[in-house]
């Protein structure tokens, strides 16, 4: 009789075959990309016009407007890929089929018509629902597309995970997009409605940074090193060739004649910050930066701890002797990370952090990793907010704080150290963003950026967001904006079986993935 070890050592092997059958039956294809370079710098266009003056009475500096608004966000992507002349190069983690997707799709094919060289750099996992409008943009002679890591099966795309997952559970979560080689956008936004404010989805509280100058030719670097490496690969042999009808033009004819395309008409004829960008009336701060991105072969796991974003963020940061306020969407310490956050806290430092509430978090095994940290980081001395979940918000921009337009869901990854330096990016505190995807983002020296984050805290966020604190050994959820309401004793958002859920999430061995 066969004992349960040997059954065990039956059913490995069954599943080891069964992974290797799979490979060779669902191989990707060569990847045979050509080399590509970013364009220098356009010498005419609406950007060259106004830039070229400008960045060359500030030499080595950067000029840094922050995009806070998710209207303004998506309207600066747009105008901008209207008023490019010579190149446009976008990569992004997410690219939604919905009417924002649908809209800068349009108009990178545009773009592509009138000359335009357009290279869209995308990761796999966030394409769904696009592979004809991708293969008919990189079909055409003005433009490219290419896929980071990309799924073995398109039908069935998660499918693959079940023989390719440790590489596809690596991803590509960088986001930027360069005009001209003059502008570049960064920040946490991806493609899709929820990150530029409209929909009946949940709304994200987002930032990104318009900027000119210094970094520009470092971000177009940063492009060209990820466009040419190993993982990312062209992807019409991966999507398939086009089909020969404007699958763009069907996409974004789905929106046409709605209300939400009204909305958006309005905000593309109302919105002034690439006007102001052109026209030399856009407030930049001049200053400077560093760009801090991961290598992309961190999505083979062949990146030494030494040159991850993480560490080589920390160095760039140095000492913190003050103040260090963060905001994370997904935010789980680990051990290492509530060591470091008590050992400010011992030196005198002032560590605050905001993330989503468990009535507003998208991903709830993020959630079950956090609160195993809650407590212990609240006795270390760290102030936890967490953002509300809320319909509409009806504030002014200065209660909102830095991160802008109102909403229901945390999605803006930055923090301020010391009122002096401020970082917009891609990163989140967690193990996924530390050792798992790609990253990237601008460490900003800014006391005007970094000061404005440090007052939404002293501010208790303008009551978008709960402070928890430890009373009596329980944890409760107090408004700071309101001091004499009375305290809830129970978890936003949580039930009976959200309880279960986090409890059960917790017991798994599983942090590393989140």
């Amino acid at each position: 009789m066969l004992t349960f070890a040997k059954y065990l050592v039956l059913a490995l092997a069954f599943i080891g075959i069964a992974i290797v059958i799979a490979r060779m039956l669902f191989p990707l294809p060569a990847n045979d990309g050509a080399p590509g370079k970013a364009l220098a710098p356009a010498d005419t266009g609406p950007l060259a016009d106004a830039l070229t003056r400008k960045v060359a009475d500030h030499p080595g500096l950067s000029g840094i407007a922050q995009l806070q608004n998710g209207a303004d966000a998506f309207a600066a992507r747009m105008i901008l890929a209207d008023a490019a002349v010579s190149s446009i190069d976008a990569q992004y983690y997410i690219w939604h089929d919905d009417l924002t997707g649908a809209l800068l799709l349009d108009a990178l094919k545009r773009a592509a018509d009138r000359g335009v060289r357009v290279r869209l750099l995308l990761d796999d996992n966030g394409t769904s629902g696009l592979d004809p409008q991708l293969a008919q943009l990189d079909a055409h002679p003005m433009a490219e597309v290419r896929l980071y890591n990309p799924f073995n099966l398109r039908r069935f795309k998660l499918l693959s995970y079940t023989f390719d997952f440790f590489r596809l559970n690596r991803r590509m979560h960088n986001k930027s997009f360069t005009v001209d080689n003059h502008a570049t956008i960064l920040g946490g936004r991806n493609v899709g409605d929820e990150y530029f404010g409209t929909g009946e989805i949940a709304l994200y509280v987002d930032l990104d940074v318009i900027v000119v100058g210094d970094i520009v030719p470092q971000v177009s670097a940063d492009f060209d090193t990820y466009w040419n490496s190993e993982p990312v690969h062209p992807a019409t042999p991966i999507v398939g060739a086009a089909t020969g009808r404007d699958d763009i033009a069907a996409l974004l004819a789905r929106h046409q004649g709605t209300g939400q395309m009204q909305t958006y008409r309005s905000i593309l004829q109302s919105s002034d910050t690439v006007a102001d960008l052109t026209g030399g009336r856009l407030p930049l701060e001049w200053t400077t930066a560093l760009l801090v991105s991961d290598k992309p072969t961190k999505g083979q796991g062949l990146v030494r701890r030494k040159d991850l974003l993480v560490t080589r963020l920390l160095d760039a940061v140095g000492q913190v002797n003050e103040r260090f306020d963060g905001i994370s969407p997904y935010f789980v310490p680990g051990k290492l990370g509530m060591r470091n956050f008590a050992a400010l806290e011992k030196r005198g430092v002032q560590v605050r952090m905001l993330t989503n509430s468990l009535e507003a978090t998208d991903v709830l095994p993020v959630h079950a990793g956090y609160t195993k940290y809650r407590k212990d980081m609240l006795k270390g001395g760290t102030r936890l907010f967490e953002l509300r979940r809320t319909g509409t918000l009806e504030m002014s921009a200065d209660r909102m704080g830095p991160f802008g337009s109102s909403g229901s869901s945390l999605h803006a990854k930055t923090f301020a150290v010391d009122g002096k330096r401020i970082f917009v990016g891609s990163f989140n505190f967690d193990p996924r963003s530390i050792t798992l995807n790609t990253e990237m983002g601008l460490l900003i020296d800014s006391t005007q950026m970094a000061t404005r984050l440090h007052q939404a805290f002293d501010n208790g966020m303008g009551g978008l967001a709960w402070e928890v604190e430890k009373r009596d050994g329980n944890l409760v959820w107090v408004d700071p904006t309101a001091p004499g309401d009375a305290p809830l004793k129970v978890e936003p958002g949580g039930s009976l079986m959200r309880t279960v859920a986090l409890t059960v999430i917790g017991w798994l061995p599983i942090e590393w993935l989140l």
